[in-house]
């Protein structure tokens, strides 16, 4: 099997055509690749971490009738090196690349789409803002989905309205993590004429039996003013575990520019703590997206997590680079917990004869807890 796909993934690399999707009267196909090197390196007792994947995604989307179509997305993911633990009990001893092998049905869903309503019934991705909620996660091999009922309805170009029940959350970490659910999301939206305000409201449960609510209620607003962009969000949460119940904030202050062709932002992202006790937390979000690419914050810290960030990008050649840097401490310090460390990350993507390639690196240094981190990422990519 694994030669079969190496085989495969040579000729597709090698033919140095880029293809479109292929389209026929029952609707469109077309097929996403991507190998990636991922090497990870702790200064713990776990063994460095090498990982070379490939993920490949096949969908098909059928021609509307009436409205009405249907999508569906198979994805599989399989190691050639696989010195990593996956967090599904194989590669124990060495570090995490939470790419575990697997093969599924990632998407399959009925549509329909027609005077600003739509609608999917089934297994989904769903994605809202900016992902720091509700993500697919789709740096991981295995994206997030859900099993959901969804509706977005647009009354005009300024603004929409959109809900969705999941009753199963399909994570990254393949079918044996997958997670039962009762969660509600709801996202309404207007664009003024100086930006976009966006108030929203996420109740989450996961359906095991026990006392789990997650509730978060929040408000964003995404402005511009000539070449200054900027963003202010702020949302409380609650959280009931073992019947105990802990409330949380949320906050964001964004700021960005562009500088002779260069990109400048800064912002401040706080995730509140209820006395050192319990953090704020988004289970649903992208969350390597957020707070350094090491990944070190997946987890919130009971002490909750003040991230001032910096992040400068441009064009270089025929590509683009980015580069940030991160300043973390904790939101509300107990004995020995207050400085969390501080992360640089580095990234530069290109396109070589037609296909997405790119390298990144993210180096964290801890601070009262964790322990220093290093990641370097190599990849390439193929769609038609």
């Amino acid at each position: 099997m694994k030669k079969t796909h190496i085989a495969l993934l040579v000729m597709l690399l090698t033919s140095g055509t880029a293809y479109s999707a292929v389209k026929t009267d029952l609707g469109t196909a077309s097929a996403d690749f991507r190998l990636r090197y991922e090497a990870v390196d702790q200064d713990n007792a776990l063994e460095d971490a090498s990982a070379l994947t490939l993920r490949s995604k096949l969908n098909f989307k059928t021609v509307a009738k009436q409205g009405f179509y249907g999508f569906i997305e198979l994805e599989n993911s399989f190691a050639l090196i696989d010195d990593y633990n996956d967090t599904n009990g194989n590669g124990v001893g060495y570090s995490v690349v939470a790419d575990p092998e697997s093969t599924e049905v990632d998407q399959a869903y009925l549509g329909y789409k027609k005077d600003g309503l739509s609608v999917k019934i089934g297994r989904q991705v769903i994605t809202l803002d900016n992902h720091r909620f509700v993500g697919h996660v789709g740096w991981r091999n295995d994206k997030q989905t859900f099993d959901a009922v969804s509706a977005s309805y647009s009354a005009s170009e300024k603004t929409n309205i959109t809900y969705a029940y999941i009753n199963k959350r399909n994570r990254i970490f393949a079918d044996e993590k997958d997670l039962d659910s009762k969660d509600h999301l709801f996202n309404a939206s207007i664009k003024l004429p100086s930006g976009k305000l966006t108030g929203y409201a996420y109740m989450l449960e996961v359906d095991n039996g026990t006392d789990s609510a997650l509730d978060a209620y929040g408000v964003r607003y995404a402005g511009k003013a000539d070449n200054f962009s900027y963003i202010a969000e702020l949302a409380l949460q609650t959280n009931e575990s073992g019947g105990m119940e802990y409330d949380t904030t949320y906050m964001l202050f964004e700021a960005s520019t562009k500088i002779s062709g260069v990109s400048v932002k800064a912002g401040y992202e706080s995730l509140g703590s209820d006395d050192g006790m319990k953090a704020f937390t988004t289970p649903l979000a992208t969350l390597h997206k957020f707070n350094g690419w090491a990944d070190q914050f997946l987890g919130t810290p009971n002490q909750g997590l003040d991230d001032f960030y910096v992040k400068v990008g441009g064009k270089a050649g025929k590509g683009k680079w980015l580069a940030a840097f991160h300043s973390y401490s904790a939101n509300e310090s107990t004995t020995g917990v207050d400085d969390l460390g501080s992360e640089i990350n580095l990234q530069y993507t290109t396109k070589v004869s037609n296909f997405p390639v790119g390298i990144k690196y993210a180096a964290y240094s801890a601070g009262d807890i964790k322990v220093d981190t290093n990641k370097l990422w190599l990849w390439a990519g193929y769609k038609f």
